[in-house]
């Protein structure tokens, strides 16, 4: 029989950006594929490429109500539906999909680990608050899947679950898209035009929500010292406001340190690949992260990565080789490294064509999705479930 797998979120930009790929790797391995998140705008792209989207009234807050009702919504759907497979991503959908998917009676349940939310510098009271959320919501989880490999001795040793329900699957993007050799050198200056920069222009590129656990504020200070230094330097800030984060930062965060003029904020984008070319250096000052898309993209693009030494990051850039690991929460180291790669032509030039070598070795999603199609695989046959033939393409093999 052909399995039905439905791959839960809580926002559209989640199912366009991290799953979209990710699930049409398992429709051509012979699943029948859902996504399911709160509806918005971003799930048009998802509709085009014909795969399904069932609605859940989901916020990235904490709303009661709404996440009761959320709840419901999404017990009913699981009756209804009969999917054989939840794959639960990120906190809240993780919580509320795995609880619903089991009182509904769904044979598998899979979790993606994106990352813990707290952190070597979380107070204690609250570290203990989160690491009990997480042993609760393991219990309804078949199996776990962490994108960081770090993570995973966490888990075993904070006995969130036991080492034989936690495996890595890692994280990667689409090398096809973010290409170097895809843009030309008239695209990259055309788009640097756009952007109000000229060929002189030192562009420090930031992609993420704009919140302060991105380090944002970090990056500002920084710019200004770096700025001393090197007067062609300007900030490129690509993301949306995350309103709906009590850490929200917004353009007038860095409107009273005088730099205004120097930073262009774009947005939220879909022009990533054109964006990271017009990039010399690209940060991500995080103070928690799961496992970064950005500096791997970047890396793809031929870009050297400036990225604090937390779980995630360090995973993605390799000192010296594509990038260099700063402090967290300092901006001085942080201005000194941005600063060495502007000023270098010839180390920036070494990291991009490192980071591209890593991209290609490291980075490649469709070796996550075969990941994720053997840990299906396992699970059915140890729940004896028989299903149709399940295709790993030979482009999705692990070499």
């Amino acid at each position: 029989m052909t399995i039905k797998v439905a791959h839960l979120t809580t926002v559209d930009m989640s199912v366009r950006h991290l799953l979209l790929n990710q699930l049409m790797a398992l429709r051509t391995a012979g699943f029948d594929v859902t996504a399911i998140s709160a509806p918005g705008p971003d799930l048009a792209p998802v509709a085009a490429e014909g795969v399904r989207h069932l609605p859940v009234a989901f916020t990235r807050r904490l709303t009661p109500l709404t996440d009761l009702k959320a709840f419901w919504q999404l017990w009913r759907m699981f009756r209804r539906e009969r999917f054989t497979i939840v794959h639960t991503h990120q906190a809240k959908a993780a919580l509320l999909g795995q609880m619903a998917a089991r009182l509904a009676g769904v044979p598998i349940v899979v979790n993606t680990l994106h990352g813990f939310y707290f952190h070597e510098a979380t107070p204690p009271l609250t570290r203990r608050l989160w690491i009990a959320l997480e042993r609760y919501q393991a219990l309804y989880s078949d199996l776990i899947l962490s994108q960081n490999p770090e993570d995973i001795e966490t888990a075993v040793s904070q006995r969130i679950c036991s080492r034989d329900r936690i495996e890595f699957v890692g994280n990667g993007i689409d090398l096809l898209r973010f290409n170097r050799a895809a843009v030309s050198d008239e695209q990259r200056r055309a788009k640097r035009a756009e952007l109000g920069f000229s060929d002189d222009t030192k562009v420090i590129g930031f992609v993420g929500r704009l919140v302060r656990e991105k380090g944002f504020t970090e990056l500002v200070e920084a710019f200004g010292r770096v700025r001393e230094r090197v007067p062609a330097a300007k900030l490129l800030v690509v993301g949306p406001v995350d309103s709906e984060k009590t850490d929200a930062v917004n353009p007038e965060t860095a409107g009273g340190s005088g730099l205004i003029e120097h930073i262009v904020f774009a947005g939220y984008r879909h022009d990533m690949p054109e964006l990271f070319a017009a990039m010399d250096v690209c940060v991500l000052p995080s103070h928690r992260e799961g496992f970064p898309r950005s500096p791997m993209e970047a890396s793809a693009m031929g870009v050297p990565c400036v990225v604090t030494d937390i779980r995630g990051c360090r995973q993605v850039v390799e000192p010296g080789r594509n990038g260099i690991i700063v402090p967290v929460r300092q901006h001085e180291p942080l201005a000194d490294a941005i600063t060495t790669i502007l000023q270098d032509g010839g180390l920036a030039k070494r990291m991009g064509a490192e980071g591209q070598r890593m991209a290609r070795d490291q980075f490649d999603e469709r070796r996550v999705f075969a990941r994720v199609i053997s840990a299906y695989r396992r699970l059915l046959d140890r729940k004896r479930i028989v299903a149709g033939p399940i295709r790993i393409p030979a482009s999705q093999l692990e070499s």
